[in-house]
């Protein structure tokens, strides 16, 4: 296994609720565009998407997995068992809020974790996994409750074309680089990554434009034009801060 300093050494318990929740109000959508205001381009992962229609959101920094290839003479079933596997200890050793993150090469020839795993996770309060290949017995991940995202089910057992050699390093998930703590959130859009310094303006940022946009949903209702609304102008904001100090009151 190998490592990388990170310089926040316990990244879930600092994660407020305050901006959890901020984060899953805007949605992934929103915060990738409050993230490209800041130049930040890549940072939605590409062909990751929930393992169920309708699962909860899934918010929290991240703690990562790394596969490489299989090869023959090292994976087997009965390496597999071993309490220092890696692929297992990643189950044990993910925080209590974190995301496990899974850099699976974008492959769904093996499996990157099956329902056993995915119910130890959530006994242990993990917030959810992420995986840029998929997961065997994806109906029954599903019933454990825990937010699930993966490109495709992949049935067949780990060892038969996936090797794990690394924990809480950076690596690549769906095409996006994802270092240890940044704060992932996914929904049904998908799954955007979010630098952990910046995490907080931009959850405030981002909660903030989706309430705007529930005021402007109820304009263009109306039969208001985007002109002058959407995105908004500084008359327009002025006309938001009346209507929540009103009350938001809807459709008359």
């Amino acid at each position: 296994m190998t490592g990388t300093a990170h310089p926040d050494p316990d990244p879930a318990g600092a994660l407020s609720r305050t901006v959890r929740t901020q984060l899953t109000r805007a949605g992934s959508a929103t915060i990738a565009n409050m993230l490209l205001r800041r130049g930040l381009r890549n940072v939605l992962m590409a062909g990751v998407r929930p393992l169920t229609a309708g699962q909860r959101p899934l918010v929290g920094p991240a703690y990562t997995l790394r596969f490489i290839p299989a090869r023959e003479d090292l994976d087997t079933l009965a390496g597999y068992a071993s309490s220092d596997h890696l692929h297992r200890r990643a189950i044990e050793e993910c925080p209590p809020g974190a995301v496990l993150v899974i850099d699976a090469l974008g492959s769904t020839a093996a499996a990157s974790m099956g329902d056993m795993m995915a119910a130890r996770l959530k006994h242990r309060g993990v917030s959810g996994a992420v995986t840029d290949g998929g997961y065997r017995d994806s109906a029954a991940v599903a019933r454990t409750g825990l937010p699930c995202f993966q490109r495709d089910n992949a049935p067949r057992a780990t060892p038969v074309a996936l090797h794990p050699v690394a924990l809480d390093e950076p690596v690549g998930c769906g095409g996006v680089a994802v270092y240890p703590g940044d704060v992932l959130l996914g929904d049904a859009d998908g799954v955007v990554v979010v630098p952990r310094h910046l995490v907080a303006e931009v959850a405030a940022e981002g909660a903030d434009a989706a309430a705007y946009e529930e005021f402007a949903a109820l304009q263009i209702e109306r039969g208001r034009s985007l002109f002058g609304l959407f995105p908004g102008t500084s008359d327009s904001r002025q006309e938001y801060d009346t209507w929540v100090a009103a009350g938001r009151p809807g459709l008359e």
